[in-house]
């Protein structure tokens, strides 16, 4: 054995040895394949050992213990800015945010325990396990018995010896293609499980790191988010099999020339595959479709980021030196169209809808709706439109029962021409959950008040008109943008999405996984988003993904441009989630193959 193959083998052992602790590091450390970190190789080589960890378990079992201690360290560090929220308020310890970390990273790690599990169970099916596990035994024996009257062996295969030694043998650690289908196939699947199980919770998904892979993201166009999941687990795996059956080979193998043959071969086809698949999605707007969206003339916008931290929003009299810094990024510019001006979620403490009750306007602009939305018309010209986060309230019977995060969209008369109501809201944070059992724990949710909010009804488009310019606008508030698939009205397809957010809650981790996760809804949807946030980070992003503006955090500011041109309706705008999870169908089946060659 050369070098290099004995040191494979000293590190394979010292896995074997401690397979926990390897496997809830690589877990911790695959998580800084996110932004703000982006060190995406790191995230390639943690996802192989996983597999490799995964190919060597002994039973079911293990597989899931060690899937589970992976998403562990995963979800841990990969969601630590949780904890960040717990700084800015005083109802709860700030200590327990970092409890409130790890718990639900114990509950989300069921997720790769169960994709891991999977992969295991349908890559060794009782049948091969049942046989693996005799000869293994027995040395061989009964196998050597039964030659004698067993028919004579069939003409050797044309399959390539490198995918039957993928396929054929039920030994732990050599079955590794179809664990590699199986797994990438079930890990689209639980990652779309886990974007609605219990309200859901899609933070991250694997495929946000090919962000920072030049146009490796694009093909989202088409398989969605967690279809290039599925892909990267893929890539990875086919990587690793590669990398196990060349460390396996003899030395009279390698240099033979076979190996590298089938290789070289499969390398230049997958390199070929790719750019043509690029080259598509990326040049020419996605699969069937037929590129940009003819837009006249473009609309100019004005997006507003008034640097206020989250300490300093509810203190007692910041709104008024919160409302100065909105306005002073706000009024026109010498000369400047008619535009969009972009506010952040929960912009203003203002109610701006008529018929509530007087005490609830008391303090505001006019002691009134009506005044408070006067007092927004000085920042504005003639024909331009805002659109601002405001909380709406909801009454029964004149009793103040629950509110709405909303976005107002109002002209430059004060007139209101239309709501859009968060309708993915954040447990714990804007309502709480099984409120019977955790107020008497002394838990709370996070954002101040003791008011629950209520969903709105869904994804919708808000037709607005800016110097007679008609614009549909999809809204997604805060976090609903990382939801893939939910974002956008697909009986009535807006021309962008803006998505206001109050980020400054979450550090200086948060944001920029937020701002990454919104990068995918445009090249998913093939449609421009526009994000304005109170502290960072905003942004404009081309229906490519590509930040063609932005503000970054801790600072105040505005963007002024236009709103890019959108897309033709991508592969994914048309069909959703029903195409990744095709796909995952597809690799299970491939999975699936040895055992009905074996049955036949």
């Amino acid at each position: 054995m050369n070098g290099k193959g004995a040191s494979v083998q000293k590190i394979s052992a010292l896995l074997h040895r401690f397979p926990r602790w390897a496997a809830i590091g690589a877990g911790a450390l695959s998580a800084y394949g996110f932004a703000p970190w982006s060190v995406w190789p790191l995230t390639l080589v943690c996802f192989a050992l996983l597999i490799h960890l995964i190919a060597h378990a002994q039973n079911t079992k293990w597989a899931f213990i060690l899937g589970w201690l992976f998403g562990v360290g995963h979800f841990t560090f990969g969601n630590q800015w949780i904890a960040v929220a717990f700084t800015f308020q005083a109802a709860m310890p700030i200590w327990l945010g970092y409890i409130a970390v790890v718990v639900l990273a114990l509950y989300l790690a069921v997720y790769p325990a169960l994709a891991a599990a999977g992969a295991w169970l349908l890559s060794n099916p009782p049948r091969l396990r049942g046989g693996g596990a005799r000869v293994a035994r027995d040395g061989g024996g009964q196998a050597a018995d039964a030659a004698p009257d067993s028919t004579p062996p069939p003409p050797p295969s044309a399959v390539p010896l490198l995918l039957r030694n993928a396929y054929g043998s039920p030994v732990p650690g050599r079955n590794t293609l179809p664990l590699i289908l199986a797994f990438a196939g079930l890990w689209i699947i639980t990652e779309w499980l886990r974007s609605w199980v219990f309200t859901g919770y899609a933070w991250n998904p694997l495929s946000v790191i090919t962000l920072y892979m030049p146009y490796v993201a694009q093909p989202a166009s088409a398989i969605g988010t967690y279809g290039m999941s599925g892909v990267i687990i893929l890539a990875v795996g086919g990587v690793y099999s590669f990398v196990s059956l060349w460390n396996r080979a003899s030395s009279d193998a390698r240099s033979s020339g076979g190996w590298t043959v089938y290789f070289v071969g499969g390398l230049l086809l997958f390199v070929l595959a790719t750019m043509g698949i690029i080259a598509r999605v990326s040049l020419w707007g996605g699969f069937f479709s037929s590129g940009a969206v003819a837009q006249t003339q473009p609309i100019a916008v004005t997006v507003v980021q008034p640097n206020i931290s989250q300490a300093d929003k509810n203190a007692p009299g910041y709104d008024v030196l919160s409302f100065a810094k909105l306005a002073m990024n706000s009024r026109p510019l010498p000369g400047q169209a008619p535009r969009l001006i972009l506010w952040p979620e929960a912009a203003i403490p203002e109610y701006l809808e008529d018929g509530y009750p007087y005490p609830y306007y008391q303090g505001q602009a006019g002691e009134s709706a009506a005044g408070a939305r006067a007092r927004l018309t000085t920042l504005m010209a003639d024909n331009d439109v805002l659109l601002t986060g405001v909380n709406r309230l909801i009454f029964e019977k004149r009793q103040l029962v629950a509110a709405r995060n909303s976005v107002s969209a109002m002209d430059a008369y004060g007139r209101v021409l239309g709501h859009y109501d968060k309708a993915h809201l954040v447990p714990y944070g804007e309502y709480l959950p099984l409120p019977w059992l955790l107020k008497p724990l002394g838990l709370s949710r996070l954002v101040p008040g003791s008011l629950d909010f209520w969903p709105g009804p869904g994804a919708q488009t808000m037709p607005v008109t800016v110097n007679g310019k008609p614009i549909k606008i999809g809204m997604q508030v805060c976090y609903e943008i990382i939801f893939s698939g939910q974002t956008v009205d697909r009986k009535n397809r807006p021309d962008f999405i803006f998505n206001p957010s109050n980020d400054a809650w979450f550090g200086n981790i948060g944001p920029p996984q937020h701002l990454a996760q919104a990068r995918l809804r445009a090249i998913e949807e093939g449609l421009p988003v526009i994000r304005s946030t109170p502290s960072g980070i905003s942004a404009i992003i081309d229906a490519n993904g590509q930040i063609v503006q932005s503000l970054p955090l801790g600072t105040d500011g505005r963007i002024d441009a236009v709103i890019p041109r959108a897309k033709a309706p991508t592969l994914f705008a048309r069909f959703g989630n029903a195409i990744p999870l095709a796909l995952a169908g597809l690799l299970i089946l491939l999975a699936l193959l040895p055992l009905a060659r074996r049955r036949g």
